[in-house]
């Protein structure tokens, strides 16, 4: 009977964990459908400069609610030779900060708002008109998401009982290098850094998770989600493969030079907010943030950099 029961808290997990992909997905189409030729636009004509495809990277990445959207996009962008390699790489940059925004709003406390936000976007979803019916997919995706997060928080204490997952969660919480690499392989498999820091807030809220530990996995999930980007470039041409090698590169050093400030990110997350959820996303902006100002006055030197370790020739 114990062992039907444990069946069943994985089977709702895994369940949440749908729902919530699910949500992201519903909440990029929506938001998608509603600016998709204004977004490509600013994509393509308004990143002449690193600073310029920051910005836009930013902004893109903050209406499409995912960064391995706009990675897809600006690599097909490429391979259609709208846009060179030096001209991604300011959003490249972009598309890290641009991701924090989720992992912030999906912060707030909006439980009650849920049910009647997934009743308006059926019904809105019914309308022929493309607006509206885009604003009815979001909101059925805002609920979804949110309807995931209260399952993350709901399932953590029982998940954490377990037995299997009394031993994991004991050696994340002792190791930051196995925290980091639970984040990379997690990500890499649901397509999600954001469905990644869900779940860590959800466990942190029941204090199931130390904070260094969920700062750990969210560093991993931002090296986990370039595989989706790797995979899009895949068969796209050489300039494609710069961009998604790039994205590697850029998380993969942020990550390296954070990684042995987990103590001191973990001891400043206490002054930022009371909630470790909120805590944990308020680190994500400063991961992010950093990383990528740090990188942007090197913009062109890092894209050189790219082509001299994965370029067959030099481009421009």
């Amino acid at each position: 009977m114990e062992r039907m029961e444990d069946m069943l808290y994985l089977l709702f997990f895994v369940l949440f964990i749908l729902l919530f992909i699910v949500g992201m997905t519903f909440l990029r189409t929506g938001l998608f459908n509603a600016s998709a030729e204004s977004l490509k636009y600013w994509l393509v004509k308004l990143t002449d400069t690193p600073i310029k495809g920051l910005l836009v990277g930013t902004l893109v990445t903050g209406i499409l609610q995912s960064s391995s959207a706009v990675m897809v996009i600006t690599i097909g962008l490429i391979a259609a030779r709208m846009m060179t390699f030096r001209g991604s790489i300011g959003i490249i940059l972009g598309t890290n900060i641009g991701t924090t925004f989720t992992t912030e709003f999906i912060t707030f406390n909006i439980g009650s708002l849920i049910v009647p936000m997934a009743i308006i976007g059926a019904l809105l979803f019914l309308i022929r008109n493309i607006k509206i019916r885009s604003i009815g997919i979001i909101l059925l995706g805002l609920s979804c998401i949110f309807t995931g997060m209260q399952g993350f928080e709901f399932l953590a204490l029982p998940l954490s009982e377990l037995s299997f997952m009394k031993e994991s969660i004991h050696q994340l919480n002792d190791s930051s290098l196995l925290s980091v690499i639970a984040g990379i392989i997690l990500t890499g498999i649901i397509q999600s850094s954001t469905a990644t820091t869900g779940i860590v807030m959800g466990f942190l809220s029941s204090d199931v998770f130390h904070i260094a530990t969920g700062i750990a996995i969210m560093l991993g999930a931002n090296i986990g989600t370039c595989v989706t980007g790797y995979i899009a470039s895949i068969g796209s041409g050489e300039e494609s493969k710069l961009c998604a090698y790039a994205h590697i590169w850029l998380n993969l050093l942020g990550v390296i030079v954070f990684f042995p400030f987990i103590a001191t990110l973990s001891n400043l997350a206490v002054f930022l907010a009371d909630k470790p959820e909120v805590q944990l996303a308020h680190i994500s902006v400063l991961f992010n943030c950093v990383s990528s100002i740090l990188v942007l006055p090197f913009a062109y030197k890092f894209g050189d950099f790219i082509v001299k370790v994965h370029g067959k020739k030099q481009l421009h």
